[in-house]
């Protein structure tokens, strides 16, 4: 299997790099305790909420598409998030945020009102946002920072040969498919790619994981820190600026007119 590119190290957030030895027994812990085992990918039965949420399918497909019309208002991943950076910085990895760790889009979740509530359907929903990569763009290989949470793609917009747009997760490979979901496991070293001359988009979601109490709170309590950090309150400042932005150049061009 051929590699997207080189590796790229990406630096946890500052939170997680100051309790780096704690982090690692409760990552060991997790392994350990997961009800659901520790493979990269994980049976979208095994979470009865998937179904429902693919059911909503085509009302957050048709939320999509209006924001398709006016896809130069998505912002690239690197301008909400600038970590983000080694991975993406051309713009062609687009986010529209629902939530960040905790942290709601007021403004995009009253736009996409079906997708909204489908997203409360998932229990301990951390982050949310529509993921879209842009024809022949590829994310290289790196792995998230943190053991806590599982990922949830659910594919929206998909090439009409599936096999080239795909997510390798520790050297296993899965393509997307209209409706359906996928669920990893993102401490693993992971990659994807849009080979297309078409869009790709998922709805990407991480969620708190399941875990055994008492391993559950303590999750929960390093979950917590993270919201608090700076690396969160930054990506929602960006993410402000870069709307306000846009919002005083639309009106200033309207003004001309």
């Amino acid at each position: 299997m051929e590699p997207v590119t080189q590796d790229v190290e990406v630096a946890p957030p500052r939170t997680l790099q100051m309790a780096g030895g704690f982090i690692r027994h409760v990552e060991s812990w997790i392994a350990r305790a997961s009800p659901h085992g520790d493979g990269p990918f994980f049976d979208p039965e095994e979470f009865p909420w998937t179904a429902a949420v693919e059911d909503v399918t085509p009302h957050i497909l048709g939320e999509l598409r209006e924001l398709m019309l006016r896809l130069d208002e998505v912002p690239g991943f690197e301008v909400v998030s600038r970590d983000q950076e080694k991975l993406t910085n051309d713009g062609r990895w687009k986010t529209y945020f629902f939530r960040g760790y905790g942290l709601d889009f007021p403004e995009n979740c009253r736009a996409c009102p079906a997708t909204w509530e489908a997203l409360q359907r998932i229990p301990g929903m951390t982050t949310a946002f529509f993921s879209i990569l842009e024809p022949r763009k590829r994310i290289p290989s790196h792995r998230g920072p943190y053991k806590g949470v599982l990922r949830y793609h659910l594919g929206l917009v998909v090439p009409e040969d599936e096999t080239q747009a795909w997510l390798d997760v520790d050297g296993e490979r899965r393509s997307w498919s209209v409706g359906r979901s996928l669920i990893f496991d993102d401490s693993f070293v992971h990659s994807a790619a849009n080979d297309s001359d078409q869009l790709r988009v998922v709805l990407f979601v991480d969620f708190i994981r399941p875990l055994p109490f008492p391993l559950s709170g303590v999750n929960r309590l390093v979950l917590d820190l993270i919201s608090r950090s700076p690396y969160v309150r930054e990506a929602k400042e960006n993410y402000d600026r870069w709307r306000d932005s846009r919002a005083a150049a639309k009106a200033q061009s309207t003004s001309i007119r």
